[in-house]
């Protein structure tokens, strides 16, 4: 596969954009396969799907293993990939004065996060801190990334 391109991802990290498919005419609205630049995680790989319309804008992604999405490309049975997707949408709220256009927007954000595998497992302090900080940071990023006002809550304390 060739690289198309690097951009920064999560933890403003470097990736490669293994793979592109557009789904639409506006370039943004895509299917990718992403790849980190970072050597530790090697063996990972993000497929990642990006849509804005008028009506809405989302980002969905979940971490994938090179050998599960070589099963994938193969054309292999696909019940034996286990993908957790998570990511966000923005809406705007329809909260805007006349025609000025100044509504703020709504913004959701969904985790899957497999923390044990036992069904009964019960989460630890330490798991809930760490989803929470997770949340936050998140949302930071995003408001970030569009220009928007920020404490920046992410900064290590």
């Amino acid at each position: 596969m060739e690289v198309i391109s690097l951009r920064t991802h999560d933890n403003g990290g470097i990736v490669q954009e293994m793979a592109h498919i557009a789904n639409g005419r506006d370039t943004g609205n895509c299917v990718s396969l992403l790849r980190s630049a970072n050597s530790s995680q090697s063996n990972m790989l993000i497929l990642q799907e990006s849509c804005t319309d008028k009506t809405a804008s989302f980002v969905i992604y979940a971490p994938v293993d090179i050998v599960a999405m070589n099963v994938v490309l193969i054309g292999s049975d696909l019940d034996y990939v286990a993908l957790l997707p998570s990511g966000f949408a923005i809406l705007p709220d329809g909260g805007g004065m006349g025609d000025s256009g100044s509504g703020g927007s709504l913004l959701t954000v969904s985790f899957q996060i497999l923390d044990d595998s036992a069904p009964t497992a019960k989460l630890s302090l330490g798991s809930v801190a760490t989803v929470n900080n997770l949340i936050a940071c998140t949302v930071e990023r995003i408001k970030a990334a569009l220009s928007c006002d920020t404490n920046n809550c992410c900064q290590k304390k």
